[in-house]
């Protein structure tokens, strides 16, 4: 099994002076938000003012989330989740109504409300570095009025700025770890959802995730039925006239019930060939016989696309995990082979803190986006009914990332192939 080991990290003075100047930005858009979000306060008192506050209220979640994904690089340890209830489908009214109602928003709103004072708190290093660097560098051009009012004469009057201006440098890099920690608290208080908000996320979490299952499940039933009814029934039929019609002419016409008995032969073995393709496609014999790493073992073995596999499991998932597991990965394979234009793939499977987590990345084109009805979609839908996660690092160009994690306990420890397949 594998084994994390933490260890705290605190960012060097360059970085905390990077962060602080990456807050400066993030809280100055807030500032530029706040007067969107009180017209379309506003404009709710009309019916015109609905989708606006969808619009400004989704800009809001995005500013809220990216800000706490800095935090989060900041605080690896104490990260600040987000806690929204999902936005329905549906009317304007339905999806506004919803918005307005969360308490996330409201804590978003907060922190927008905020955004002086963390520009100010953030403005105290990033003046003193600021200041301190120009008046440095004016030494190098001592003839140039210093901020327009003062002018050196003397090599004393020259070396009175860079004096200053190391001075200043030093203030910020001591104030920016402090200004950095306090910073870091206050946002945390303001942008972390609360007991009852994170209940409440997870609660409507749950609820979609079960629909998006009980819809997945019912279309794989409709999907069953249709290969069944045009595919193997409609042989078995074939097959049922063709015998009766031979047992009828059997006697006066042997030779054509001769042919007629070689189709249906051939029916047969058709009808058992579509019949076992169906049974691989709900759950296939090589997974049940040799788990998740043969399987996908023999998977990269028939893919067109080269396909490295490295599987490091003491144990088997349960049975859904890992056929929810074996799927997603060859649907990650085809959109590989079909959309990315990649050469060569990696797939890495490992288990630890009870979470199995699957890697695959291809040296291909880039630019994977999940969309509606797509197979990235349909993977995090699968995934749903596990609480399991899809993150997907795709820049235009590549590589593509796709990490997949799914919560699970292995059973009992047993030995298993583990070996690589180019």
């Amino acid at each position: 099994m594998t084994t994390t080991h933490h260890r705290t990290h605190r960012p060097g003075p360059l970085t905390t002076l990077a962060y602080l100047f990456l807050l400066l930005s993030q809280n100055t858009a807030a500032l530029l938000l706040t007067p969107l979000i009180l017209a379309s306060a506003i404009l709710t008192l009309v019916w015109i003012g609905l989708p606006f506050v969808i619009l400004t209220t989704t800009l809001l979640r995005t500013l809220a989330n990216a800000q706490r994904r800095t935090l989060r690089h900041l605080l690896p340890h104490r990260p600040v989740p987000s806690a929204y209830r999902p936005i329905p489908q549906g009317s304007v009214l339905r999806r506004a109504t919803t918005l307005l109602t969360d308490p996330a928003t409201w804590k978003d709103i907060l922190w927008l409300t905020a955004a002086p004072a963390n520009l100010l708190l953030i403005a105290i290093p990033t003046a003193l570095l600021t200041h301190g660097l120009y008046q440095i560098l004016h030494t190098l051009n001592p003839t140039a009025p210093l901020y327009g009012l003062y002018t050196p004469h003397t090599t004393t009057q020259t070396l009175i700025p860079l004096l200053t201006g190391a001075l200043l440098t030093y203030l910020a890099y001591y104030t920016a770890p402090k200004a950095l920690h306090l910073y870091l608290a206050f946002n945390r208080l303001l942008l972390a959802p609360n007991e009852k908000a994170r209940l409440t996320a997870r609660v409507a979490h749950l609820a979609t995730s079960r629909a998006n299952t009980i819809d997945t499940q019912a279309a794989e039933i409709r999907r069953i039925e249709r290969d069944l009814h045009d595919g193997a029934q409609a042989r078995l039929v074939a097959l049922g006239m063709n015998l009766g019609m031979a047992e009828q002419i059997i006697d006066h016409d042997p030779a054509t019930a001769r042919d007629m008995l070689t189709e249906a032969r051939e029916t047969t073995r058709q009808a058992l060939t579509e019949l076992r393709d169906l049974v691989r496609g709900i759950h296939p014999p090589l997974l049940a016989e040799r788990g998740l790493d043969g399987a996908v073992h023999a998977l990269a073995l028939t893919h067109p696309l080269t396909t490295t596999v490295n599987v490091d499991l003491h144990g088997r998932p349960a049975d859904p995990v890992e056929s929810a597991a074996y799927f997603a990965i060859a649907e990650l394979l085809t959109n590989t082979a079909k959309h990315a234009h990649a050469t060569h793939a990696w797939i890495r499977i490992n288990h630890g803190q009870n979470r199995l987590v699957i890697t695959l990345t291809d040296n291909g084109t880039g630019g994977a986006t999940p969309t509606p009805g797509s197979g990235l979609t349909g993977i995090q839908r699968r995934l749903d009914a596990f609480d399991g996660t899809m993150n997907i690092t795709s820049p235009p160009g590549g590589p593509t990332i796709v990490t997949l994690e799914i919560p699970c306990a292995l059973s009992s420890p047993k030995t298993l192939p583990s070996s690589e397949t180019d």
